[in-house]
This record gives C-alpha cells, sequence and structure tokens, in this order.
C-alpha cells in the first residue's frame, strides 16, 4: 500500500506564523506611531533618538548606533541635527577624549511628554479588545522571546 505524500506548503507560505505576525505587528505599530509623531513634527528618525536617549541618557554614539541598530555615521548625522535644533547635546566623555557623551536639553522634555502621549493613545488602540490579564500574559511571553533571542545574540557575538 502507498501512502499519500503530505501536501508541501511553499516555504514562508503561512502568513500568520509567530515571527510573520510579530513583523507585522511591530510594522504596524510603528506606521502608526509615526503617522502621529509627524502630527507634532517629529520624524522617525529624530523620536527614535529621543527616545533612546530618554532611557539611556549619556550613552556615546557608538552605544546609541548600536541601540538604533544603524552605523555610527548615520547616527552622528541624526545627532548632529537634533543639536542643532537645540534638543541634544554633546557633553566630552570624562574617560575617553575622543568620545563624546549625549544628552537631552529641557528644550526636548517637551517633545518627549508628547510622545509619550502619542505611544499611549497607539498602545490604547493596538490593545483594544485585550482584558488586561491577556496583556499582562502578553507582554510576559514576549519579554521571554526577547530573552531568548538576546542570550543567543550575545552567545554568539
Amino acid at each position: 500500500m502507498i501512502e499519500a505524500a503530505e501536501p508541501k506548503t511553499a516555504p514562508f507560505a503561512d502568513p500568520d506564523t509567530i515571527g510573520v505576525l510579530v513583523s507585522d505587528v511591530t510594522r504596524l505599530l510603528r506606521r502608526r506611531f509615526d503617522a502621529r509623531a509627524r502630527s507634532i513634527g517629529v520624524s522617525r528618525a529624530q523620536w527614535q533618538v529621543l527616545i533612546a536617549l530618554a532611557r539611556s541618557e549619556g550613552i556615546n554614539q557608538v552605544g546609541l548606533a548600536e541601540r538604533l541598530d544603524v552605523e555610527t555615521i548615520t547616527v552622528g548625522r541624526m545627532v548632529d541635527r537634533l543639536a542643532e535644533a537645540g534638543l541634544v547635546e554633546r557633553r566630552a566623555d570624562p574617560a575617553d577624549r575622543r568620545a563624546w557623551r549625549l544628552f537631552l536639553t529641557p528644550r526636548a522634555h517637551p517633545i518627549l511628554a508628547e510622545l509619550q502621549a502619542v505611544a499611549m493613545d497607539v498602545r490604547a488602540e493596538m490593545l483594544a479588545g485585550l482584558s488586561a490579564a491577556e496583556q499582562a500574559q502578553m507582554q510576559g511571553l514576549l519579554q521571554r522571546l526577547r530573552g531568548n533571542l538576546g542570550l543567543r545574540e550575545v552567545a554568539a557575538a
């Protein structure tokens, strides 16, 4: 007796794998946030740098580039523009004369407050229909996934 062959699925044909879903949600979330941030006059490059500095003020440009997953020269140009706008300042690194530490200026704080409000609105839109327990479970699972990949990334380096 000949067994029927299992139907073959084209590689990457399933639109609902975890990787595809996470990627799609990330893309849609970023687009929604970008549109709202643009309405207050902030570009994606600007909000990414401002939020990264709010989380890690005093970081150097190399560290910021790694955090944003861009080249150091790209971060340098982004910081140049934000410094010209009076939102970011470079300060000499006391431990390394060649390096600069990056700090937000007081002028950046009202913009960050507006970005926080945008983030809260977009987050509420994304999580609509999920209970508090479902939201907590989703957050915990995503943290575990990030941890799994982060551990492997460190080990591979």
